[in-house]
C-alpha cells in the first residue's frame, strides 16, 4: 500500500510526514519549533526562534539573484487538536495516522494537521531545494496561530526583512487571497452557588454528537449544525416540559471550530423517565429532518447516571439556557458590495457550566471594524441581561485588500502562464495572520494562497493531493519572477 511518502511533489510530502510525527497542538509547539530550527541549521540556513516562540529562516538567493526583493514565506507549525469521542488519541503525545483515500489524504480519526503544515512542508521543501532559482528568502512559521494568533501579534518589528510575504494559510487551490477578516474573543461568565437537589430526583445525560462541526470562518455560511446552540435549545425546551434542574452542560473546545459535540446532565422526576425518553428520540427525529440536507449523523441520546446531589438554582439555570439561547450564531451579514462572501459572523465555541461556575467562549468575525464592534456590543448586552460578566480579548482588525498589489499581479501572470487560466482573486472570511504582520510591517506586499483542504478543525480534515503539487509548482514560479 503507497503511504504519503509516494506521493508527488516528494519533497512536500516527506516533510508535511515528518510534521505529523511530531506532536503540536495549539500550545505545544515547543517539539516541533525546535525540530524546525534544527533542521534547517542542519542545512546550514540561518534559523532563530524569536522573542516569542516563533520560526525565522534564512536562505542566501541564487547567484546572480542577490537584488531582487526578499521574498517572506509565511505559515503557522500548531494545528487544532479535535477527534472523534471514541479515539483514545492525546494530541500532545501520540502521531497523526494518515491516509490516502482516492484523491484525498485524511487522518485516522482526528485532525489531518494540512492546515497548517501544508504551508510548512512548503517551506521547508523550498529552503532545501538547491536546484530552485530565487532572489534572498526567509521564513517566518509562527506559533499558535489557532488559538490567538499569538505568534503573529507577538512578532517585532525588527525581525523580518522581506519586502513581499506569501502567506501560504488559505484553502482553495486556484484562489489567491487579498483580504481577510478580523475578529474578537468575546467570553462571558459567571459564578453561582448551588444548591440542594429535589429528593428522590434522578439523573440523565443527555448527549448531541454525530454533526459535521468545521472552520468557524471558512464554513459558517454553509449551515451546519452547532452542537452547543442546538443541545442549548434542547435543555430549554425539557426544563420547560419536566420536572428537572440543570447540573451541568459542556460543548465545544476551540474558538474557531464549530462544536461538534455537546452534553447536559439534569435531574429528573422520576415520573418522568418513561415520557423523557420518547421525547429525546423524536427530538432526534426531529432535529435530523431539519438538517437532513447538510448533516447525516445527528445522535440525541438519553443515558443514565448518578442524580447529583446539587444543581444550579432555577433562577441561574433559566438565565444560562435563555442567554444561549438568544446568542447569535452563525452569519450575520454578507458584504454588501460581495454578497456571496461573509462579512461579520458569530460562533458560540464552548460552553461549560459546572460546579459553580458558568463560562461561554464565542469568536465574533467581521471584514467591517464598526459591525465587529456591534456584533460583540450585542452579545455583551445578552449576557449582561443574564448576570454574566463580558470581556473582550485577542481582537485584531482585517486585511484590507490592495487590488494595485504587484505581488498579485505576478502571480496571477504565473498563475495563468503555468496553468492556462486566470486564478480567482478573494478575500476570506477567517483569520489570516497578514493583517497583524501588515500592522508591524505596512510597506510588505501580501497575497495568501495554499492547496485545497476541507473541514479543517475537525476530524474530517483532508487535503486534495493533485492540488499540493499546483500549489509548490505556483511557489517555485513566482519566486523565480519576482
Amino acid at each position: 500500500m503507497s503511504t504519503i511518502l509516494d506521493l508527488a511533489p516528494q519533497a512536500v510530502w516527506k516533510h508535511f510526514h515528518a510534521l505529523t510525527q511530531i506532536p503540536r497542538p495549539s500550545g505545544h509547539v515547543e517539539k516541533v519549533s525546535e525540530y524546525l530550527v534544527n533542521w534547517a541549521k542542519g542545512l546550514g540556513l540561518e534559523a532563530f526562534i524569536d522573542n516569542v516562540g516563533n520560526v525565522v529562516m534564512r536562505k542566501a538567493a541564487t547567484p546572480g539573484m542577490e537584488g531582487h526583493k526578499m521574498v517572506t514565506l509565511q505559515a503557522h507549525m500548531d494545528m487544532v487538536p479535535q477527534k472523534v469521542a471514541e479515539l483514545a488519541h492525546d494530541f500532545t503525545k501520540d502521531p497523526i495516522q494518515t491516509v490516502i483515500d482516492g484523491e484525498w489524504v485524511h487522518a485516522v480519526g482526528t485532525t489531518l494537521g494540512a492546515d497548517d503544515g501544508m504551508g510548512v512542508a512548503a517551506i521547508m521543501a523550498v529552503m532545501e531545494d538547491p536546484n530552485l532559482k530565487h532572489g534572498p528568502l526567509e521564513a517566518l512559521i509562527t506559533k499558535d496561530e489557532e488559538t490567538g494568533m499569538y505568534g503573529a501579534f507577538g512578532l517585532s518589528p525588527e525581525t523580518l526583512k522581506g519586502d513581499i510575504l506569501l502567506n501560504l494559510d488559505s484553502e482553495t487551490e486556484g484562489e489567491l487571497y487579498i483580504g481577510c477578516a478580523g475578529g474578537l474573543d468575546i467570553t462571558a461568565e459567571l459564578e453561582y452557588k448551588e444548591e440542594p437537589a429535589a429528593e428522590g430526583f434522578v439523573g440523565r445525560k443527555i448527549t448531541l454528537k454525530g454533526l459535521r462541526g468545521g472552520h468557524s470562518g471558512i464554513e459558517i455560511n454553509q449551515g451546519r449544525a452547532n452542537a452547543v446552540k442546538l443541545l442549548a435549545r434542547v435543555t430549554h425546551d425539557l426544563l420547560m416540559e419536566f420536572d428537572c434542574q440543570l447540573v451541568c452542560f459542556a460543548g465545544g473546545n476551540m474558538r474557531n471550530a464549530i462544536p461538534r459535540e455537546a452534553a447536559v446532565v439534569l435531574n429528573f422526576n422520576p415520573e418522568d423517565i418513561n415520557d423523557l425518553e420518547n421525547y429525546i428520540a423524536e427530538y432526534e427525529a426531529q432535529i435530523a429532518s431539519e438538517y437532513k440536507s447538510i448533516e447525516s449523523g445527528v445522535s440525541l441520546k438519553i443515558e443514565e447516571v448518578e442524580a447529583c446531589k446539587n444543581v444550579v438554582p432555577e433562577e441561574i439555570q433559566d438565565n444560562l439556557i435563555n442567554a444561549l439561547m438568544a446568542c447569535q450564531d452563525g452569519v450575520m451579514r454578507m458584504i454588501p458590495t460581495v454578497p456571496d462572501t461573509v462579512e461579520t459572523s458569530s460562533n458560540l465555541a464552548i460552553v461549560n457550566i459546572a460546579e459553580g461556575k458558568a463560562a461561554f467562549k464565542i469568536l465574533a468575525r467581521s471584514s467591517c471594524d464598526t459591525m465587529k464592534d456591534w456584533l460583540a456590543d450585542s452579545l455583551a448586552a445578552t449576557f449582561n441581561m443574564a448576570g454574566m460578566k463580558t470581556t473582550f480579548s485577542g481582537g485584531y482588525s482585517g486585511w484590507q485588500p490592495n487590488v494595485d498589489s504587484p505581488i498579485l499581479a505576478a502571480l496571477k501572470k504565473t498563475y495563468k502562464e503555468k496553468f492556462g487560466k486566470e486564478p480567482e482573486v478573494k478575500v476570506i472570511h477567517a483569520g489570516l495572520e497578514c493583517g497583524i504582520i501588515g500592522a508591524n510591517y505596512p510597506k510588505m506586499d501580501m497575497v495568501s494562497f495554499g492547496p485545497t483542504l476541507e473541514s479543517p478543525h475537525t476530524p474530517s480534515e483532508r487535503v486534495h493531493i493533485a492540488s499540493v503539487k499546483k500549489f509548490y509548482d505556483l511557489i517555485a514560479a513566482v519566486l523565480e519572477q519576482i
